[in-house]
C-alpha cells in the first residue's frame, strides 16, 4: 500500500507530463501493440475469407517456418541480409564517429557550420531520388561513369547490373547520405567535454591527434556503445525501399534479402502465412541480437540499454 501511495503521489505531481505523454502512448498501443496479435497468422493456414481467428491452425504448428527454411531461397536471402547488414555496420558505424572527431577539431566557427551543413544535406534526399541519382551516375551509356570511361575510349561497366558490385554501391551510397546526420549525436557528446581537459593536455604538450585519442574518444565511447546496441538490434532489418528500388534480375543473387522476399511472397503471391512466419523469425532474431550485444557491452564497459 505504501508503494501504491508513493506511486500515486508521483503521478499527481507530474500529471502535466503524463498528459503530454498520453497521445504518444495511445499511438504506440494502436499502431504497435494492437496489431501484434496478427503474428498468429504465422501458425495458421490463413485465408482472407475466414479471417485471422477463423482460419485453421497449421498442422504441424511450425509448418510455415519449415516451409521457408526448406525452400531454395532461404539460404540466399538470409546470407545476403546478414552480409549486407554486417557490411553496413562495419562501414557505417565508425564513419560518423571519425567525422565527429574531425569536425570537433575545426576551430573556425563559420567554416565549421558551413562544413556541417554540406554534410547534413544528403540526409534529406528521399530514397527514390537517391536511387534515381545512382542510376544516372552509374549509367554506362550517359551517366558519370559512362562519360569518364568515354573520355578514354573505354567501355563502361554496368555496375547496377553487377551482383558483386551491389553491396558496395548500397553501403557506400548510404554512408555518404547519412554520415553527416549520424555524426550529430557524437558531436553533442563531444560538446560536453570539460575544456580544462584540453588545457591540461596542451600544457603537457599533447598534439591534436593525441587529444582526440586520449580525451575525445574515451568520452564518447558510452554513446557509441548505445548506438552499437541499437544497430545490432536492427541487424536483420536492411532498408527495404532502397534495396527494392536498386534490385533487378541481374543483381538478384546478392540483392534478394528477407524484406524483399517477404514483400514478394506476401503481397505478390498472397502467401500471408509464410511471409508472416519469415518476418516473425526476422524480428525474433533481431531481439535476441539486441539482448546479446547489450549483455556483452554491459560486461565490457558497464554501458547498456537495460
Amino acid at each position: 500500500m505504501t508503494s501504491l501511495r508513493r506511486a500515486g503521489k508521483q503521478i499527481r505531481n507530474g500529471l502535466g507530463l503524463y498528459l503530454l505523454l498520453l497521445p504518444s502512448l495511445i499511438l504506440l498501443i494502436i499502431f504497435s501493440y494492437k496489431p501484434m496479435y496478427g503474428v498468429i497468422i504465422a501458425f495458421k493456414d490463413y485465408k482472407n475469407a475466414l479471417g485471422i481467428m477463423g482460419s485453421p491452425w497449421s498442422e504441424p504448428l511450425f509448418k510455415n517456418f519449415t516451409r521457408f527454411f526448406n525452400s531454395f531461397q532461404s539460404g540466399t536471402t538470409i546470407r545476403n541480409t546478414i552480409l549486407l547488414s554486417l557490411y553496413s555496420m562495419a562501414v557505417g558505424f565508425p564513419m560518423p564517429i571519425i567525422l565527429a572527431l574531425l569536425i570537433n577539431q575545426i576551430s573556425a566557427p563559420r567554416f565549421r557550420k558551413g562544413f556541417q551543413t554540406v554534410l547534413y544535406l544528403p540526409h534529406f534526399i528521399s530514397t527514390v531520388v537517391m536511387v534515381g541519382l545512382l542510376l544516372i551516375w552509374l549509367s554506362p551509356s550517359r551517366g558519370l561513369i559512362g562519360t569518364l570511361f568515354g573520355l578514354f575510349h573505354l567501355e563502361a561497366p554496368n555496375l547496377m547490373a553487377s551482383a558483386s558490385a551491389f553491396p558496395s554501391i548500397y553501403v557506400w551510397s548510404d554512408v555518404w547520405q547519412h554520415m553527416g546526420w549520424d555524426s550529430i549525436i557524437f558531436l553533442a557528446a563531444l560538446s560536453s567535454v570539460d575544456p580544462s581537459l584540453y588545457e591540461a593536455a596542451t600544457v603537457d604538450g599533447a598534439t591534436r591527434f593525441q587529444k582526440m585519442i586520449y580525451i575525445d574518444l574515451p568520452l564518447i565511447l558510452p554513446t557509441a556503445a548505445i548506438m552499437l546496441i541499437l544497430r545490432a538490434g536492427n541487424l536483420m532489418n536492411v532498408g527495404f525501399e532502397k534495396v527494392f528500388l536498386m534490385q533487378n534480375d541481374l543483381n538478384m543473387q546478392t540483392s534478394e534479402i528477407i524484406a524483399t522476399y517477404v514483400y514478394k511472397i506476401g503481397l505478390r503471391s498472397s502467401q500471408y502465412s509464410v511471409s508472416t512466419a519469415v518476418n516473425l523469425f526476422n524480428n525474433v532474431t533481431n531481439f535476441l541480437l539486441l539482448v546479446l550485444v547489450n549483455g556483452v557491452t554491459r560486461k565490457l564497459g558497464d554501458t547498456g540499454l537495460f
